[in-house]
């Protein structure tokens, strides 16, 4: 669901900002609706050879975490692929000539305007060293295919639960291998 034209905003954060507006209710009574909007984010999987480059991350007042790359897609006229892009570059220093988009996910349609974008990097090179933000630790971690999927299937992973289901729905229908040969081109 996307924020009706005549919300009006009411809160002004640094991330989220907050809508409200008066919804018309089956028995003709009003209520006020509200909703959150925040920039887009984008994940990467990051191939290299047939490992899948993860970044063992820690950030103030959050547990540390192996996981993809990713972040908001956060500088004026931005697209999703170039934001993607920047955060691997920035996160990883690693570039790729071979992007491709998996999936995009609406977490809580009904109260948040908010998409995740999930992109392959397959091939992945170095270019130049990770040029972290002040409130990153971030170390390249290379990992099998097999343990990339246990390490999204665990419960106590940071990693998107919109995933995380996505994945466990292709262990269930046997797609595994069909989504190892997308990442890898095999």
């Amino acid at each position: 669901m996307k924020i009706p034209k005549q919300a009006k905003k009411v809160f002004s954060g640094v991330i989220f900002d907050i809508y409200q507006w008066p919804q018309k209710m089956y028995d003709g009574s009003t209520a006020i609706f509200e909703m959150i909007k925040r920039p887009d984010a984008v994940r990467i999987i990051a191939t290299q050879g047939d490992k899948i480059i993860l970044g063992d991350e820690k950030q103030p007042g959050i547990k540390r975490s192996l996981g993809t790359f990713g972040g908001r897609v956060d500088k004026k006229g931005e697209t999703p692929l170039q934001a993607a892009k920047r955060e691997l570059l920035e996160e990883a220093g690693l570039e790729s000539n071979d992007w491709e988009l998996l999936s995009k996910s609406e977490l809580y349609p009904e109260k948040m305007e908010f998409t995740i974008h999930l992109f392959v990097a397959r091939n992945c090179y170095k270019t130049k060293k990770p040029q972290l933000d002040a409130g990153e630790k971030i170390k390249t971690v290379a990992v099998s295919f097999d343990k990339f999927i246990k390490i999204v299937l665990d419960k106590k992973s940071p990693t998107n639960k919109r995933f995380a289901l996505d994945v466990a729905w292709m262990v269930i229908d046997n797609k595994l291998d069909e989504f190892k040969r997308k990442l890898f081109r095999k």
